[in-house]
């Protein structure tokens, strides 16, 4: 036999469910697995996921570890569910016997509460289908036109309020009910004994009626609930619903009933408010109906949604057009797109549900492929690119350097130069983990504009970064350590001085004025700036190239802003020829490729995947709240060595409502308990400060006029201190591998060993991974791998891209 592996699915999610307590199954996992292993392949995925028990089996666990396995198990089971689905073949559809055309088929749907009942349960009753009059039963004209009507019209019953709720969940048609997809299924099937039920955990028991009552409830016994008990013969549990009396008909004593809610605690027991019911015993119903849970707002009751939903796939889901053609769907094995609607809502199975994600996760990448690729060419016809094949001012730069290029560099700024040789825009995305050199790619690429007379800018998401970039640039191309005065470097091999500018909304009136003259005039050659560099107002005179750094963090139109604005500004120019800029993106963010040419297939893609040589490694150490001593004490030590250290938190000010570490509280706490000696050494970095200020304190902190600085995430990016060596990470479990990546970047940079200490007072079980995968690896596209698996994409690449199709179904994993 081969593993059952929509069993195994169901019994290990009701045993996480249950707590590990071991009673999902008669006989415990230990004997279900045994009974699945049998005839096996080697090496197959159910037999590594018993390998990862210990001798004695799941039994011998602690609930810790039972919990831990459970997981990742039901990642395993979910994961060759997925590629059953994908490889099975797809038959074609087989003709109907003459029984089926007679009698098609019956879904069985949920039972719905007569007129009366509706009113008592103080819902809106549904209209009252007249099924013999043809004008009620005429369906719209077929095609699209039927999706687009108003929801209003479409006779779900509803008015009014009701009608404005489902506006606020963005259902103003009927097509978007279709595509109000559940996030999730209510599996009667799947039932565990009610001896096994948690408090604050979704349930489905199974049992006969032993008690049902309408009882009085409110001041004077107006108000009427429903009281039953439900009973499997080892246990029973009560199960309450408030309002709707009519609830004792229609669970009568005697039934044989499903009931499928959160489990909650009334006077010391567990039970179930208003919860699901399914009735197991009329002739002709079947048990084990997958029900969808559908996303809701307030005042807008799940049974009234799925009603609603139900009747208008009933009746309009014929009308739904599939835009895939039979040949693509056949040869790619997709559903046809109205049944794998019905489907992703009311599923016959665990397995066709999967086969209907699939295919509107298909159709939903394919219209963000679309969408890239379309920008993508459009972007390519948009204008004449400068074409820079003399390079030998950036070789010249290069070769003033204390260190040569890596063979990655060289790689990537071979890969730059042949796209800036073509009148086609460059439109590129560079990625490299933190430290391992992009700025000097892109300040090689950018000196080579500047050698034929045109501009360049780099645009920054933050105002630190754009200051730090802007420092950068001017030390290493003056070799001072104080940016010159007006931003005038002499470069090797050019003749007259080159111009850095600094652009961002804090700079003052006088500075912006010059700013913006010597950017349109051509006074400046390198811009640095930060979203001010596309406001109105900023024209440039000949703009050749736009880097973009951390480009993850703006969105397509703001990429698409800046091109236009070089392209706009050269056709107003002396020149009076439309000049369209090359574009270079840059991220320190790893992305991993498949989900870079996902996002951003607009651009090419390249990375530099190694290090350079002289870094030092990063000993990351995750401290239980016991050992948070050990870090402080291993921070004055290095203070001790002459050495600096960074101590992050999560929060600026204390809050009522987030119990975590806030750096204006931190930064006391360290200068009265911790270090009272280095009080005056200690300073404080938060995004609220003045520009002016947060410049000041990031400039005495690398001049090593402060030991310990104490900040919030701005210093995610754009601090370079060699000399420091620790970074302490309070709430550690608040913050994604991404960006504890970052963090741990700001150390490791000159030539002592650094350590990062990851502190957190009570994570839960997904952050304790997440900070033991820090532990393991330094290397950043592991952990963008990791992130993804253990958070999903969420906010790991922040702005979205503006313009993409959204995402109700496809996970970008």
């Amino acid at each position: 036999m081969t593993a059952d592996y929509p069993r195994l699915l169901r019994a290990l999610q009701h045993e996480l469910e249950a707590g590990g307590r071991d009673l999902a199954v008669s006989g415990g996992l230990d004997g279900l697995l045994r009974e699945q292993a049998l005839d096996e392949p080697p090496g197959s995925a159910l037999l590594r996921m018993a390998g990862a028990l210990p001798p004695h089996g799941y039994a011998s666990l602690t609930p810790e570890e039972r919990m831990t396995w459970l997981r990742r198990a039901i990642a395993t089971a979910r994961r060759e569910l997925t590629l059953e689905a994908e490889l099975r073949p797809v038959s074609p559809p087989s003709a109907p016997s003459a029984a089926a055309k007679k009698a098609p088929a019956k879904r069985r749907t949920p039972r719905v509460a007569t007129e009366q009942e509706m009113r008592d349960a103080g819902e809106a009753p549904r209209a009252r289908p007249a099924a013999k009059s043809p004008s009620a039963t005429r369906k719209v004209a077929p095609g699209p036109a039927g999706l687009d009507l108003p929801i209003e019209q479409a006779g779900t019953g509803l008015r009014g309020p009701a009608i404005e709720r489902l506006h606020r969940l963005g259902i103003r048609t009927v097509g978007d009910a279709l595509r109000h997809y559940p996030f999730r299924h209510l599996d009667f099937a799947n039932t565990i004994p009610i001896a096994a039920i948690r408090p604050g955990v979704d349930a489905t028991v199974r049992g006969h009626i032993q008690s049902s009552k309408v009882i009085p409830m409110g001041r004077g016994g107006r108000l009427k609930a429903t009281e039953v008990w439900l009973s499997d013969g080892m246990a029973r549990v009560k199960a309450t619903w408030f309002n709707q009396p009519f609830m004792a008909k229609a669970l009568p004593v005697g039934a044989e009933v499903a009931l499928l809610g959160k489990v909650t605690v009334f006077r010391g027991q567990p039970g179930f408010q208003s919860p699901e019911y399914e009735r197991l015993d009329r002739a002709g119903e079947t048990s084990g109906r997958l029900l969808p849970v559908y996303h809701l707002t307030e005042g807008l009751p799940q049974r009234t949604l799925r009603g609603v939903i139900e009747k208008l796939i009933d009746q309009y889901l014929d009308r739904m057009e599939d835009p895939l053609p039979h040949s693509i769907r056949l040869r790619l094995g997709l559903l046809p797109l109205a049944e794998a609607t019905r489907q992703c809502h009311y599923p016959d199975s665990e397995a066709r549900l999967l086969e209907a994600q699939r295919r509107l996760a298909f159709d939903e990448l394919l219209a963000v492929q679309i969408g890239v690729q379309t920008r993508k060419r459009e972007w390519q016809q948009s204008g004449d690119a400068p074409s820079i094949t003399d390079h030998t001012v950036a070789e010249a730069f290069l070769a003033t350097l204390p260190f040569a290029l890596t063979p990655a560099q060289r790689r990537v700024l071979t890969e730059v130069r042949e796209d800036i040789a073509l009148t086609r825009p460059m439109s590129r995305l560079l990625e490299g983990d933190v430290g391992s050199g992009k700025t000097v790619v892109a300040l090689a690429a950018m000196l080579s504009f500047v050698q034929q007379g045109f501009q360049a800018v780099l645009m920054a998401p933050t105002e630190v970064l754009a200051e730090q970039h802007y420092r950068t640039l001017c030390r290493v191309l003056s070799g001072e350590a104080e940016p010159p005065l007006h931003g005038l470097v002499t470069v090797p091999g050019m003749p007259l001085p080159v111009r850095v500018v600094l652009l961002t909304g804090s700079v003052g009136a006088k500075e912006r004025r010059e700013a913006l003259a010597a950017v349109k005039h051509g006074g400046a050659h390198l811009v640095v700036g930060t979203h001010a560099l596309i406001q109105e107002g900023v024209d440039y005179y000949r703009l050749g190239l736009a880097v973009v750094d951390e480009q993850h963090r703006f969105g397509v139109a703001q990429r698409g802003l800046l091109r236009r604005k070089g392209i706009e500004s050269s056709a107003n120019a002396a020149t009076g020829k439309q000049i369209t800029p090359h574009l270079l993106a840059m991220s320190a963010t790893p992305i991993p490729r498949s989900l870079a040419l996902t996002l951003y297939g607009d651009l090419d893609l390249s990375v530099i995947d190694e290090m350079p040589p002289g870094r030092t490694p990063i000993d990351t150490r995750y401290l239980t709240p016991i050992q948070r001593r050990e870090a402080f004490a291993h921070v004055r030590r290095e203070i001790e060595a002459g050495r600096q250290a960074f101590v992050i938190c999560p929060l600026v000010e204390g809050s009522d409502s987030v119990q975590s570490r806030a750096a204006t509280e931190e930064v006391e706490r360290l200068r009265t308990e911790e270090f009272p000696d280095l009080a005056d050494r200690i300073l404080l970095l938060h995004g609220r400060m003045a520009s002016k200020a947060k410049d000041q304190v990031m400039q005495a902190f690398a001049r090593h006029d402060a030991d310990i600085l104490v900040s919030t995430a701005v210093v995610e990016v754009g601090i370079d201190v060699p000399n420091a060596t620790v970074m302490v990470i309070e709430g550690a479990d608040r913050f994604g591998l991404a960006q504890l990546h970052q963090f741990r970047g700001r150390v490791g940079r000159g030539q002592h060993a650094s350590t990062c200490f990851l502190l957190a007072d009570d994570p839960s079980a997904e952050a304790e991974e997440r900070l033991s995968v820090m532990e393991r690896t330094t290397d950043g596209f592991a952990l963008a791998e990791a992130d993804l698996q253990l958070r999903g994409p969420g906010d790991l690449y922040g702005t979205a891209q503006s313009g993409l199709a959204t995402l109700r179904v496809a996970s970008l994993l």
